[in-house]
């Protein structure tokens, strides 16, 4: 038996039988009918039971049902970079994460559409509890990550998601997304945590460098941008709660009503921009920084400058910067009637007598602009 049992995604000689026990699921209806919204239950159906293979139900069912929330909650999207990605070569996407289940539909049906193959990808164990959940995201090639656990447990966990993570890319020429931190991204802050880059080197060979480890994965750092984050509300409590120095205790469905506000609400325009290969520089690292914390740092600091960079400033973002810093610095970057529908969205979701909740909501948008100030890129 494989020692990823528990967490890796189906077979493909798996693929037919797991469908077959979700057929009749009210989710899977729903979920269908909303794809095929001029078709009949026995269409799908139909074609799901002739389905045998991950990549057969990824291309005939989630990417439409992606094309289709992209009618119908956003803008449309936009790409740049996927032409510095090679055929044939797998890739560990390292992403900032800002929605439960966009963030890597989006980048799969991108890839999909470029002719690349699609990634196995990280979700929290804590996303999948309902069996039915599971079920989807090990269809869709998805590998569990366990949360929660002791620390005795967590160090066992992490390193077989870390062998996990090195099969796929360095064995089966896979390409494998991961978010930079563990959770989403909810204060617009876009930074790598530097325990998710120990977890994947964890596989690395008996006195192998962590940077010659990561040379040989092909890093690659991915930005997504959203002009709208419709679960912008949704993040307050826990935003405020941090901020006023509180515990924050999640409601028992509030994962699964964050995803499904992720996944129909409206988003306005999109944009997902793949960076630079690493590897050279992750070299020139090693050269010049020595220690395993600081060489950590650098590779942290590396990821974020390129998420950063690559991070598209939709109006949105300004009108927030301006709104926070009391400024017109941006106001060429925006139109009168879009910073009229910011305002009027941020005060009715946002109570303005509540100073804190003011500024962590402008903030949440605000921040990507901060950081290309902090980093001196060109703002465009």
């Amino acid at each position: 038996m494989s020692p990823f049992e528990d967490i890796r995604p189906y077979y493909d000689t798996e693929v037919n039988q797991a469908i077959r026990e979700i057929i009749d699921h009210p989710m899977l209806k729903a979920m269908m009918n909303y794809t095929f919204p001029d078709k009949n239950d026995e269409y799908w159906k139909d074609l799901l039971l002739h389905c045998h293979s991950i990549r057969d139900f990824q291309i005939n069912f989630i990417y439409p049902g992606v094309k289709r929330v992209l009618e119908s909650s956003s803008n449309g999207l936009s790409t740049s970079g996927f032409e510095k990605l090679s055929k044939n070569t797998s890739y560990l996407f390292i992403s900032n994460h800002r929605d439960i289940i966009l963030d890597t539909s989006l980048l799969n049906t991108c890839l999909y559409e470029h002719g690349l193959s699609m990634t196995t990808s990280a979700i929290g164990d804590n996303l999948v509890k309902k069996q039915f959940l599971r079920t989807l995201a090990r269809l869709t090639r998805s590998f569990i990550i366990k949360r929660g656990l002791p620390s005795r447990e967590l160090l066992d966990s992490s390193k077989l998601i870390s062998e996990y993570i090195g099969k796929s890319l360095l064995r089966e020429n896979r390409s494998v997304w991961i978010a930079q931190r563990e959770g989403r991204t909810k204060d617009g802050n876009d930074m790598t945590h530097k325990g998710v880059l120990k977890m994947i080197a964890m596989a690395s060979d008996q006195g192998e460098s962590l940077l010659d480890y990561f040379k040989k994965l092909n890093v690659v750092p991915v930005s997504i941008s959203y002009e709208y984050d419709p679960t912008d509300i949704l993040k307050m409590p826990e935003l405020l709660a941090k901020a006023r120095s509180e515990s924050y205790v999640k409601g028992e469905n509030e994962d699964f009503h964050t995803l499904l506000s992720g996944i129909l609400g409206q988003k306005n325009r999109i944009h997902i921009h793949i960076g630079d290969l690493l590897t050279g520089q992750i070299a020139q690292i090693s050269k010049k920084i020595s220690g395993p914390a600081k060489q950590l740092k650098a590779l942290a600091d590396l990821i974020d400058d390129q998420i950063v960079s690559g991070y598209k400033l939709w109006p949105t973002k300004y009108i927030a910067y301006d709104l926070l810093y009391q400024t017109d610095e941006f106001k060429d970057k925006y139109s009168s009637a879009e910073k009229a529908y910011f305002e009027a969205r941020f005060h009715k979701g946002v109570d303005q007598n509540d100073s804190v909740a003011v500024e962590n909501f402008l903030a949440m948008y605000a921040n990507p602009v901060v950081n290309q100030k902090k980093q001196r890129f060109s703002i465009v």
